[in-house]
């Protein structure tokens, strides 16, 4: 049985060799993106964006929840794999940031898919769960605060719909959760995640050892 590959420059440069590249539109913003202050870390690698939009496709997914917008690269991947007529809602606390992708997105012609809400993600959860009804959303992408993420999955969960996924990113944390001599709020919050999903009942999971670790959480039927 073959061990996890380690993905070196080389291996990462053949992997973009065979695989289909990113449109002018998705390069210029991934570009932008890797010039910001911490840019090269928040930003998904073209695998990551390819991966959700392969999940959008499969999973026939209508209706997109995204938390953590940053400047829409993730957005832009899966926006572009809902049917004309499907929605995707992205939130984040600051505008500066999101308004860098919104530009892209009409140039994609996406935007009309794409509603942003600027707040405490906690607080737009609420609003969504007093606004939609449960079970109104396909899928849902997590790239935010870490500390955050146990509230996300919470607040997230009963707005999946039985059979849908929850997506959660960075779950390996580049690798400080395997070392105990990491003790950081970021790190700390990433096993508590990771815990609470091995144990819970409601869902299924399965984690990825792809860039950051992913985690695809699915909401068991009823």
């Amino acid at each position: 049985m073959a061990n996890q590959i380690s993905a070196d420059t080389a291996l990462l440069d053949y992997v973009r060799e065979i695989s289909p590249p990113d449109d002018a539109i998705l390069t210029e913003l991934r570009d932008l993106t890797v010039e910001l202050p911490g840019g090269r870390t928040m930003l998904l690698m073209p695998e990551q964006g390819r991966f959700l939009a392969m999940l959008v496709q499969l999973g026939q997914a209508r209706s997109i929840l995204e938390i953590g917008t940053y400047t829409g690269y993730s957005t832009l991947c899966m926006a572009r794999a809902l049917p004309s007529d499907g929605r995707l809602v992205t939130c984040d606390v600051d505008s500066k940031w999101t308004d860098i992708g919104v530009d892209h997105w009409k140039r994609a012609g996406v935007s009309d898919r794409i509603e942003v809400r600027i707040g405490d993600a906690r607080e737009t959860l609420r609003e969504l769960r007093e606004q939609e009804h449960e079970n109104s959303f396909d899928l849902v992408f997590v790239d935010a605060d870490k500390t955050g993420y146990v509230e996300y999955f919470e607040n997230s969960l009963p707005l999946v719909r039985p059979g849908g996924l929850i997506v959660f990113d960075n779950v390996l944390f580049f690798g400080r959760v395997a070392d105990p001599e990491h003790q950081d709020a970021d790190t700390v919050a990433i096993r508590r995640i990771n815990r609470l999903l091995r144990t819970d009942d409601r869902v299924d999971i399965c984690v990825l050892p792809l860039a950051d670790g992913m985690t695809l959480v699915r909401k068991k039927p009823l």
